[in-house]
């Protein structure tokens, strides 16, 4: 077993508690099923909002997925002016017997722009 990493984003419509959490849902399952990763695969996850995103932590979709026994850390982005803004991003730390290779990385929305390279 390899510990690997998976990164992951998402892009908001809005600034909105419900949208925020159903958003981060959704891409967490993604990155689950494009890797096959269960939750005892979990190492650890970071959650990370650009500077307008106020309205929950990104980390409670997690919880709200079953996933209470694993470190999660939230975290804000960097405001530089050019970024694309409302943007939630995660990196899954994981074991898994997949070579690096086979890691399918999660772009969803508009944040597929963020690296055109690894959206799938």
């Amino acid at each position: 077993m390899a510990v690997r990493a998976i990164r992951g984003a998402t892009q908001l419509d809005s600034d909105d508690r419900d949208h925020l959490l159903a958003s981060v849902d959704e891409l967490i399952r993604e990155v689950f099923e494009q890797n096959d990763v269960a939750n005892e695969d979990l190492i650890s996850m970071i959650l990370t909002a650009t500077p307008d995103l106020h309205s929950e932590f990104p980390a409670l979709a997690a919880r709200q997925l079953g996933i209470g026994d694993v470190p999660l850390l939230c975290a804000q982005e960097l405001d530089i002016a050019s970024a694309m803004p409302r943007v939630i991003r995660v990196m899954v730390h994981l074991e898994t017997a997949k070579p690096r290779n086979e890691i399918r990385h999660v772009y969803l929305r508009g944040a597929a722009a963020l690296r055109r390279d690894l959206a799938q």
